[in-house]
């Protein structure tokens, strides 16, 4: 017999009240129920529980009206973790029992049960009948009756009015161990990472499956033996581009806490040695459940540490311009409440985030939150992403696909026979099509491909950032890689972004993105080739922007130009020309004149910002050095431009 000692001390209360009450109830029954119901008693005080259920059985059978037996079975049937037949016992035993403060702790308990159910009517009324019962027992259990009221509320109006459609569970060769979880996919929707444990016994590890362009997705394979050991490796995510990796891995040696967050480094097909992100991330107590923004660069995660808003939070950090972690700081409010918040997720685009928690109102017990982010220090009220993504169950994590479409989440699987714990129900990876009012605040796409020399063809690794034009803030940082020199960067609709790769002893590359208001918003493959420093050598400068017949720079050029400092400051024996043009339309003289001007203001900002006139000089072309015919207004575009070449 299987008995949860925990539950001996309250199963103990719970028959001292039924007993006085029990008397008075069942005086009025004839001798063979009080004999079954003495004999009930007998035995579940000596912990005889299996006999006592059989005479309660026997006895609910014989004497349906009586709501006692039912009542005490219930209790004995929850202290042998048997919550579902417990859960039918008290709501039928309670149902025939008239109000009584007595009996305030059953219909607490009645509650409870039945929002672990989703009963959420059954519990309603439970609760309800326990704030009217009055007596020190209905006050005790008060607060959190009224809380789950409106847990109550809220869980039936959602189930009334569901968002979207129920998750779907994955197929194989995924769902095939017994516990996954905490699904990530790279940004260009390639590869899924995951969580995952073979058995019950086993320990966790960091497996990746390729996701095919036809549906069809590969065999689950360990991530690498450099990241995978003994201990456990769990709770993981991944750049967009897939180059850094950062997971949680518990009682390895020199640890800083009982479970620390550790990162590794992609280059070519090889993972980095993990290195612990040491104490200015980690602390003494529990760290977990990490999630990167797309450029890496940002890592969001749950901590138990002291000082929080509640049991767990969730904390972040960024990498400073040194390349150093900062300190972990607690979100605050109004992301973090008294309760636990889990299982933070940030969307690619770096503007909304998703997280569970069980300190607000929502269908009960862990519910799935999506908030935006308002600036650096400051976000939304965190709003419930309703049924059927959240439901009576305790909800995991959560992630969203870089451009809006399809979700991923895990599950816990229905009670097998036999398994009473809820650690032990196994757990599987759903997908889901993401509804209007779940997707994050902006859509993300990407650009990706490899950064060449431009000379010899060979990849070379280069500095990729993203620059949002309007703000002039750094979006994305990205490195392409050493071996292969490929890179990946994300772009939100909606933005326009100056995109630059720069090496040592390479001109800078000047790439523009306007999504501003374009309808197509697919994903680019863009190779990069970067230009030696070398005389002769020149690049265009795809972000200085002026108004038609205009000279004058306007404000969103202040990216590039400050771009254009620090490279001067950087190789500072270098002399360059700024070279205008312009397309053919207009007169030659109005042209050249035209060019000739553009070309001045950028070398009057120059020498304004300290860079030495004598190593500038500017100069305009007008319509003389088109790029390409100037037979379309694309063409057009692109021979309106200026130019720096190396002197």
């Amino acid at each position: 017999m299987r008995l949860l000692l925990s539950a001996v001390p309250l199963l103990a209360c719970v028959l001292l009240s039924l007993d006085g009450t029990a008397q008075t109830t069942l005086a009025t029954a004839n001798t063979k129920a009080r004999s079954l119901w003495e004999k009930a008693q007998t035995q579940a005080k000596e912990r005889n529980f299996d006999k006592a259920i059989e005479t309660l059985t026997v006895l609910n059978q014989k004497f349906p009206s009586l709501g006692e037996p039912h009542v005490l079975r219930g209790s004995l049937l929850k202290a042998m973790g048997e919550n579902r037949a417990a859960f039918e016992a008290y709501r039928d035993g309670l149902a025939k029992l008239p109000a009584d403060p007595n009996r305030a702790t059953d219909y607490y308990t009645l509650g409870e049960l039945a929002m672990s159910f989703g009963e959420y009517q059954t519990a309603s009324e439970s609760y309800k009948r326990l704030l009217k019962s009055g007596g020190p027992k209905a006050q005790r259990f008060a607060p959190r009756a009224q809380r789950q009221l409106l847990n109550c509320e809220f869980a039936l109006k959602a189930m009334a009015a569901p968002i979207g459609v129920q998750p779907e569970r994955l197929a194989a060769p995924l769902n095939t161990f017994r516990f996954q979880y905490f699904p990530a996919l790279t940004a260009d929707n390639r590869f899924l990472l995951f969580t995952g444990r073979p058995t019950s016994e086993s320990g966790e590890d960091l497996f990746v499956s390729k996701m095919n362009k036809d549906g069809t997705v590969g065999d689950p394979a360990s991530i690498s033996p450099f990241i995978n050991t003994p201990y456990n490796e769990g709770a993981g995510t991944i750049s967009g581009d897939g180059k850094t990796l950062v997971f949680a891995s518990c009682d390895r040696p020199n640890s800083v806490g009982n479970c620390d967050l550790y990162i590794s480094r992609r280059t070519g097909n090889n993972w980095s040695k993990p290195q612990n992100l040491g104490r200015t991330v980690n602390s003494v107590e529990w760290d977990s459940q990490p999630t990167l923004s797309a450029d890496g660069r940002t890592l969001y995660f749950t901590s138990t540490r002291r000082g929080g808003q509640g049991q767990e939070d969730i904390y972040m950090t960024t990498l400073d311009s040194k390349g150093n972690w900062t300190p972990a700081r607690n979100l605050g409010k109004p992301v973090n409440t008294p309760g636990k918040d889990m299982a933070p997720f940030i969307h690619a685009s770096g503007t909304t985030l998703y997280y569970v928690t069980d300190g607000l109102v929502g269908m009960g017990g862990l519910d799935v939150y999506r908030c935006e982010m308002q600036s650096a220090t400051a976000w939304t009220e965190p709003q419930n992403l309703g049924y059927p993504l959240n439901t009576h169950e305790n909800e995991a994590s959560l992630f969203i696909s870089s451009d809006n479409r399809r979700g991923f989440c895990s599950r816990s699987r229905a009670a097998e026979p036999g398994v009473k714990q809820e650690r032990d129900r196994p757990v599987e990876l759903f997908a889901f099509e993401v509804p209007q009012q779940v997707r994050s605040r902006e859509t993300s796409t990407y650009t990706q491909g490899r950064v060449y020399d431009a000379i010899t063809k060979k990849p070379i690794q280069a500095d990729v950032q993203l620059y949002d034009l309007n703000t002039d803030e750094l979006t994305q940082f990205v490195t392409s890689d050493s071996e292969d020199g490929d890179y990946t960067v994300v772009l939100n609709e909606g933005r326009q972004y100056a995109m630059y790769a720069a090496a040592d002893k390479y001109l800078m590359k000047s790439l523009s993105f306007d999504y501003s208001d374009k309808r197509s918003f697919d994903p680019l493959t863009l190779d990069i080739y970067l230009e030696p420093v070398r005389a002769g050598r020149s690049i265009v400068l795809n972000n200085l922007f002026f108004d038609t017949k205009q000279y004058d720079l306007k404000p969103k050029s202040r990216t590039e130009l400050n771009r254009l400092v620090d490279f001067m400051k950087q190789y500072p024996d270098v002399q360059v020309e700024i070279s205008g043009h312009t397309d053919d339309v207009g007169s030659d003289d109005d042209n050249l004149a035209l060019s000739q001007n553009r070309a001045k203001s950028v070398y009057t900002y120059l020498v304004s910002q300290k860079v030495p006139a004598t190593r500038l000089r500017f100069k305009g072309y007008g319509e003389n050095k088109p790029l390409v015919p100037n037979d379309s207004d694309v063409h057009r575009q692109q021979n309106r431009r200026i130019e720096l070449r190396i002197l």
